[in-house]
């Protein structure tokens, strides 16, 4: 399934993704930071990339990379 469309939604605090297949979930930031335990100083890392690349952030939710994205291990990179 393709990703149509991927925003951040500031009055929810959710990346709102919809599919082609007309679909949406959307991803709660906060709970992604409570799930992985994110420090402050990883905060800033993804609040950059909720509000300059929401598409890439849902990947790496999505795929479970969230982490690997913190240490820098970005294999995939959607920004091309």
């Amino acid at each position: 399934m393709k990703i149509k469309n991927c925003e951040f939604n500031m009055d929810t605090n959710c990346v709102e993704v919809r599919f082609s297949d007309g679909s949406m979930i959307a991803i709660d930031c906060e709970a992604v930071e409570e799930i992985y335990d994110i420090s402050i100083a990883n905060r800033s890392e993804l609040d950059w990339l909720i509000y300059n690349n929401p598409l890439e952030y849902a990947y790496h939710v999505l795929n479970g990379s969230v982490l690997d994205y913190l240490k820098g291990n970005h294999e995939h990179r959607l920004m091309d």
